[in-house]
């Protein structure tokens, strides 16, 4: 009982990467990634860089995360807040992508996700890479009404991998395309991004 009633905060990291394989233009996929994200999430940034380069890479960029406060005078600072139970924060830097995104979704009292979004074209097509920290409280009395919520609607973990997957199912359901996984953190079992 006491277990249940401790109140806590509890940070989990997400990071995919989708293989597309698709004639659509990089607008065409741009937009249908940025609906499928509009589906979960309380807002979004997001950018479409202009392409410099006139030939397209052989192998797609990669999302690079970065703690901004890793070797700045607040980093100590940073470190005492975190603590040992904390996740460092980190941002998702998307250097040669052509649409990226930062998107929030934001339950007061229950949870709060941050996702990061960079589309990358390169000859053969697309990847899609995806990273994710959410931080949830559990506990206390508050955490009777979450239980009763979370069977309702889902846990915040259901939630952050819905988000995810919407992304890259708009892209398959929206462009002829054939989408594969590359990586997942924690690893996905079976094909759910082709489940409609």
């Amino acid at each position: 009982m006491n277990n249940y009633l401790a109140e806590k905060k509890i940070s989990v990291e997400y990071y995919r990467i989708y293989d597309i394989q698709t004639s659509a233009t990089r607008q065409q996929v741009a937009k249908a990634a940025s609906n499928g994200l509009g589906k979960n999430v309380n807002g979004a940034q997001e950018a479409m860089p202009i392409v410099t380069s006139s030939e397209l890479p052989e192998k797609p960029g990669r999302i690079d995360l970065v703690d901004p406060f890793a070797n700045g005078n607040l980093a100590g600072l940073a470190a005492f807040a975190g603590g040992a139970g904390a996740i460092s924060m980190k941002v998702a830097k998307c250097n040669g992508a052509v649409w990226t995104s930062h998107a929030i979704r934001n339950i007061s009292g229950s949870n709060n996700l941050n996702i990061y979004a960079c589309l990358y074209q390169y000859k053969s097509g697309f990847q899609l890479n995806e990273y994710a920290v959410f931080t949830k409280s559990e506990g206390g009395l508050m955490q009777i009404s979450r239980d009763m919520a979370n069977s309702m609607v889902g846990t915040p973990e259901e939630w952050t991998e819905k988000t995810l997957l919407d992304v890259v199912r708009n892209i398959g359901a929206t462009v002829k395309s054939k989408i594969s996984l590359v990586d997942a953190q924690p690893e996905i079992a079976g094909t759910p991004w082709l489940d409609r």
